[in-house]
């Protein structure tokens, strides 16, 4: 059976956006061990948890956004299968945005830097091509509900 997390892929917006439009700027960690990759907040679903449960949680814990801090995007949820330590690894993903720009992150023991990056230098830090293509789809769905609802 396959391991399953779930996790945010957390944004902010900028108020203004810069030159080179990356106005949607995405929440990377860096992991601690192994070969220190780049992922937005996940984890481990426990026993008696739905899976966004697990995604609010783990970001709490991993980066010290609390639910109240953040926003939900209805509409997105993005599942990756791919293989981690040689075992099948389910990760499902939503999307939220902080509700503050310029929320403090504090990190767990199990990351040791984080970044707010554009798209493109977050799917560059990402590497793995699911993870890849989860950002971009993600970037896809924000730029194309923010502009039908004008």
């Amino acid at each position: 059976m396959a391991l399953r997390a779930c996790g945010l892929i957390i944004f902010r917006r900028r108020l203004i956006p810069k030159a080179d439009d990356t106005a949607i700027e995405f929440l990377l960690l860096q992991a601690s061990d192994g070969i220190h990759h780049w992922t937005p907040p996940k984890g481990h679903v426990e026993p008696g948890e739905n899976e966004l449960e697990t995604a609010l949680r783990e970001t709490q814990e991993e980066a010290g956004l609390k639910a109240s801090q953040l926003t939900i995007i209805e509409g997105f949820r993005r599942e990756l299968n791919y293989v981690a330590r040689k075992k099948p690894k389910t990760v499902i993903y939503w999307l939220a945005e902080v509700k503050d720009y310029d929320v403090e992150i504090r990190l767990s023991h199990e990351h040791q830097a984080y970044r707010w990056l554009g798209l493109e230098e977050a799917c560059q830090l990402a590497q793995f091509k699911e993870m890849e293509a989860a950002l971009q789809e993600g970037h896809q769905f924000l730029c194309s509900t923010v502009a039908s609802a004008d």
